[in-house]
């Protein structure tokens, strides 16, 4: 099979059944270009997928993040098809530069996999890539396809900031207020409902959907900088990891209230039928992706929800708390949320 022949494919003529590694990476790379586009040219795009690298005309300040999920470790097959898999990676990375206060453009998607993955399954899972860029106003501007021993895809997302200042994670002062701009928990309640042995997705298909492929308005992050944010993040790592994050790089402490924090009316009760705590998903799930700001009182936009404050740190450590107690004090709340190097979250 030539690289003509797949390239065609793209449009449905390939055995998707067919492994990578028969028909080899130059092949395979053809069918994904032709996908990435199959839309037309795009006026700020120079050069685009198919040279050695893209070039893009973004006229000013560029935004650059990139995210890297590991089969078995971020993401399982039995759990999400290739479809979702892709289009969960660009929205984390392209939430890293909505944080920024940037609008994506551009992506460049990177796809390790074994030489058995049928070919069907890259092909779904750069389908949903460049669904996702679509959905965001951006285009796949090209990538790499290489083998490796479990399916890994990285994403590098290229944002404009047209004319604003970027916001930086450690901006917040004393006084200010600490906004999101969604609710928060419902990735990590689909999860739980994954992960329960002889629990049956179908009965909460809204949360397990949101697991699969989170659905933050990335929007938020330019009209949090335009309303002149002080500070902000995504909220990849739950909650109080981002708050902690935030407070050691201004050297302010931080305090939120649970139930200020917005959430799905129906994660109650899918915590009480699995007998888990929904403060903790809203507090430490993470992988919702909406966005944490500081705002002066006056400049929270509309649409977000107040869920605390910030103050003028006491001490030498920057401390985050929770309903008035110390996370990690001795009368605190142990909470954690997401951390590289430990559990997979699947």
């Amino acid at each position: 099979m030539t690289s003509d022949d797949v390239g065609a494919a793209a449009g449905g003529g390939i055995d998707r059944a067919v492994p990578v590694g028969e028909i080899g990476e130059r092949a395979v790379i053809a069918a994904l270009t032709a996908a990435a586009t199959a839309a037309g040219p795009a006026d700020d795009i120079v050069i685009g997928s198919g040279d050695d690298a893209a070039v893009l005309d973004i006229g000013g300040s560029a935004v650059i993040s990139t995210d890297t999920v590991v089969e078995g470790r971020h993401f399982r097959f039995d759990w999400s098809t290739p479809n979702q898999i892709g289009a969960r990676a660009v929205i984390q990375s392209a939430a890293d530069v909505a944080a920024m206060g940037g609008r994506t453009t551009g992506l460049v998607i990177s796809v390790a996999c074994p030489p058995q993955t049928p070919v069907g399954v890259v092909l779904d899972l750069n389908d949903g890539v460049v669904d996702a860029a679509h959905g965001l106003g951006a285009r796949v501007l090209g990538g790499d396809l290489v083998a490796a021993a479990e399916v890994v895809v990285s994403v590098t997302a290229v944002g404009a900031l047209e004319g604003r200042r970027p916001v930086s994670l450690g901006g917040a002062r004393g006084g200010d207020l600490l906004a999101v701009s969604g609710p928060l928990g419902s990735s990590a309640a689909g999860l739980a409902v994954l992960s329960t042995p002889g629990r049956d997705p179908e009965e909460w298909p809204e949360v397990v959907a949101l697991h699969r492929v989170p659905s933050p308005d990335l929007t938020q992050g330019p009209v949090a900088a335009a309303a002149g944010a002080h500070a902000m993040t995504d909220i990849s790592d739950g909650l109080v990891e981002e708050l902690i994050t935030m407070s050691r790089a201004a050297g302010v402490a931080m305090e939120v209230r649970a139930d200020a924090v917005p959430r799905r009316a129906d994660l109650a009760r899918v915590a009480t039928q699995l007998g888990a705590d929904v403060d903790e998903w809203v507090l430490a799930g993470g992988e919702d992706h909406h966005l944490l700001g500081a705002f002066d009182a006056a400049s929270v936009p509309a649409g977000w929800t107040v869920i605390g404050e910030v103050r003028d740190a006491a001490g030498p450590t920057p401390e985050v708390w929770v309903d008035g107690r110390r996370v990690g004090g001795p009368d605190g709340r142990d909470l954690h949320g997401w951390q590289s190097f430990a559990q997979p979250r699947g």
